[in-house]
């Protein structure tokens, strides 16, 4: 089965003024509540489920605050994405000016950060208040190529009156979300938007394939710099006496002595010198050193089981799903991959537990995908250690969870196709 949200807004062999013709029926009949001549493609459909819910005005959208020069200097600079801004530049800005485009790049929270391309077409897009520093994100403009694809988490393309705020029915816009591949978090989105008469079902191919180049890159630099790190790492731990791992600021291990090989760890949230409790390690001390962490382990036995007042939140309110842990000895996190996410969600809704094949009938619809859910979680466990029990799998006896789920019912876990997550 094709996974329609991949699929490029204009069909292949569509004429495309024909087709902006029935969307534009197709949309004045979903804004008015009556039954629409067609379909919008699910993506495109559910988006506008969320804007109705929020009640969002269709013709001229929400509000959104701006951000001051000052501020968009600052989130330029502290953006991953500024290293990669010449290789986007390169690899999309001379065909925005070819084809009567603009390049455009925002932060994860849909702030534009960056734009080039077509003088003409910036003219427009100053018209329509497209600029740096606004947020294009769906609770201010509606349905877009860029604020849904960050709720989803998944390229978009958006073309004409798939938009769900009228002022945009003469745009088409394909984006592409860039992750960072140290914690699998979305670092923004990049896209190619211009009039609707420039709509391509390729466009939206070639975004994605820049977008991941960028994280290539991204992770190229990432590889360099725990290299760096091993250097001088492996002196460290020559002197050390016991277990320990040296860390990058991000938890990922350069080198280590004494304990089974690990890629990374979950550090505290705004970690510090002290003592804390780490999950695939047990009780550590944590130590700065040059360009990271020195964690050495206190504590052999890391499974060892949490005290009474250990708190989970699995938070799923925004596109970049989470869990918070506090227990006594610290407060850490961990960022979730959809597909993890989709797993502890179901796990907290299911405090008895479940068997593999039970996770992969409520994800997959498939109950002997079993190999697949078990790989899954055995990553999970090497993540979060015994904040998971198996056999079967669960949250482990003293360990409360909570989950926070966004106010619209609609927009939990919006990239998940798993029955059990879309069933309700």
């Amino acid at each position: 089965m094709r996974d329609e949200r991949f699929e490029a807004a204009l069909p292949v062999g569509e004429d495309p003024h024909r087709y902006a013709r029935l969307l534009a029926r197709v949309h004045d009949a979903a804004v008015a509540g009556e039954t629409p001549p067609a379909r919008p493609r699910p993506v495109i459909g559910a988006s506008w489920t969320r804007m109705r819910t929020r009640g969002l005005d269709p013709e001229r959208g929400g509000r959104g605050r701006s951000l001051r020069s000052d501020e968009l200097v600052e989130r330029r600079r502290a953006s991953p994405l500024s290293e990669v801004l010449p290789l986007l530049r390169g690899r999309l800005g001379g065909v925005a000016e070819q084809t009567a485009n603009i390049m455009v790049i925002t932060d994860a929270d849909g702030h534009v950060l960056w734009r080039d391309g077509s003088t003409a077409v910036r003219r427009n897009a100053d018209a329509l208040g497209f600029v740096e520093g606004v947020s294009w994100g769906e609770d201010v403009v509606g349905t877009n190529a860029i604020g849904t694809a960050l709720v989803t988490g998944q390229p978009m393309q958006v073309y004409s009156a798939e938009h769900y705020v009228r002022t945009h029915h003469a745009w088409t816009c394909a984006s592409a979300p860039v992750r960072d591949p140290r914690t699998g978090g979305l670092l923004g989105v990049v896209d190619l938007s211009g009039p609707a008469a420039t709509v391509s079902p390729t466009t939206l191919a070639l975004v994605q394939t820049v977008a991941q180049l960028a994280e290539a890159q991204l992770l190229t630099s990432h590889f360099a710099a725990i290299e760096a790190l091993r250097g001088s790492a492996v002196p460290i731990l020559s002197r050390v006496p016991g277990p320990a791992v040296v860390t990058d600021p991000h938890g990922w291990v350069a080198a280590s002595s004494g304990i089974a090989p690990v890629n990374h760890i979950a550090l505290p949230v705004d970690c510090g010198a002290g003592r804390a409790w780490l999950p695939a390690l047990g009780e550590c001390s944590v130590e700065p050193v040059p360009g990271g962490w020195l964690v050495r382990l206190l504590d052999d036995d890391p499974t060892a089981t949490f005290d009474e007042r250990t708190r989970v939140r699995l938070d799923l309110r925004n596109s970049q799903a989470r869990i918070d842990v506090n227990s006594a000895s610290g407060t850490w996190n961990h960022p979730l991959s959809p597909r993890h996410a989709e797993l502890l969600f179901l796990l907290a809704v299911q405090p008895g537990g479940c068997t593999a094949g039970q996770l992969a009938a409520e994800v997959f619809g498939d109950e002997r995908r079993t190999v697949t859910v078990r790989a899954e979680m055995s990553r999970l466990r090497r993540n979060l250690g015994c904040l998971l029990s198996r056999r079967p799998y669960r949250f482990s006896e003293n360990v409360e969870v909570e989950v926070l789920r966004p106010n619209d019912p609609g927009s939990l876990l919006p990239h998940s196709t798993a029955p059990a997550v879309r069933g309700g």
